[in-house]
């Protein structure tokens, strides 16, 4: 029996259970442990991960002095896409499979997206603001645009922009793209148009999108003064990515001094304190990391997880979504 203990996961387990049932599987116990107030404390982790074969974590940092003393573990199940809680090289040199959850909100994403568009052009969250300040004024907003005839610029191009692209073409708007691993005819195949740098990109755009991972040192901070310096004056910036590969001071600094238009963001750079100073600024829309947040993406993300860790223990396979694909032929 493989024992798979879930850390400070907010629901209970009944779904996972009645899943486990529906497929057949017998062999794997589902453990649910909350700790309170150590739930950030590693050594409270280590006792209760002691005898796990599955680990199932949302925000808990898994480091590699963590990951080394993690001696019976076998996979850590993620439900989430982001993986940057876990030291991926620390897990494959201990022979632990690292898994994700890519797509269970593809759909959620990619309208929050297009949400964030809309209202800074039809400055839904500013007038809402405004009349409950007691200003009923239609022209309170400023000047604005149609959104037809616009182009939106996709800084990289995953599932999220190939969702969105159908929803764009709707309220006809062209696109172009950032992606330097895509073709120029795989971009024109879904009727994109490849920008050769970001520059360029940034230069054409109304609307930038950010679409990318956290990758230190390549896209961390890949928007900076340098970058809002290039994008037209009238031009909205939109970041559903990740906080850190924006250069927030930098941000700010183009949106108090008008170098864009304005922003909204899903993701700041310092979440784990809720601090930013993009909170004072007026022309930035702000959403608490919430783009991903629906009743079926949240169930979808439960059930990648745990396919996962069935492919492992059950079937031992190698898990359909490894992130550390160097482990496969040496799993623990």
């Amino acid at each position: 029996m493989s024992k798979v203990v879930y850390y400070n996961i907010d629901d209970t387990l009944n779904f996972e259970n009645q899943k486990l049932k529906e497929w057949g599987v017998h062999d794997i116990e589902l453990i649910e442990i909350k700790n309170g107030e150590d739930r950030d404390n590693p050594e409270a982790f280590l006792e209760a991960v002691k005898d796990a074969d599955g680990v199932v974590v949302e925000f808990f940092q898994i480091t590699s002095d963590v990951l080394a003393r993690m001696k019976k573990t076998k996979i850590v199940a993620l439900q989430a896409i982001g993986y940057s809680n876990v030291d991926i090289p620390a897990a494959t040199e201990n022979h632990i499979c690292v898994t994700n959850s890519p797509g269970f909100c593809t759909e959620e994403v990619a309208i929050h997206t297009i949400g964030m568009m809309i209202d800074c052009v039809r400055k839904l969250t500013f007038l809402d603001r405004s009349v409950r300040n007691g200003k009923w004024d239609p022209l309170l907003g400023g000047k604005t645009f149609r959104m037809s005839g616009k182009t939106v610029g996709l800084v990289f191009f995953g599932s999220i922009p190939k969702y969105m692209i159908p929803i764009l073409k709707a309220m006809q708007m062209n696109i172009v793209c950032y992606a330097p691993t895509k073709t120029k005819e795989y971009l024109e195949d879904f009727g994109v148009r490849k920008m050769d740098t970001l520059e360029q990109l940034l230069k054409e755009s109304d609307f930038v999108s950010m679409h990318t991972p956290l990758i230190p040192g390549v896209t961390e901070h890949m928007m900076g003064a340098e970058q809002f310096r290039m994008m037209k004056e009238s031009a909205y910036f939109i970041n559903t990515a990740r906080g850190k590969v924006v250069d927030e001071p930098a941000l700010v600094k183009a949106l108090k001094e008008g170098w864009i238009k304005g922003a909204a963001v899903d993701v700041i750079e310092d979440e784990a304190n809720e601090k930013s100073d993009l909170f004072e600024i007026e022309n930035c829309v702000i959403t608490p990391h919430a783009a991903f947040v629906s009743e079926d993406s949240f169930a979808e993300a439960r059930i990648i997880a745990l396919k996962q860790l069935v492919e492992r223990l059950h079937d031992n396979k190698v898990p359909k979504n490894l992130v550390n694909k160097e482990v496969a032929d040496n799993m623990r």
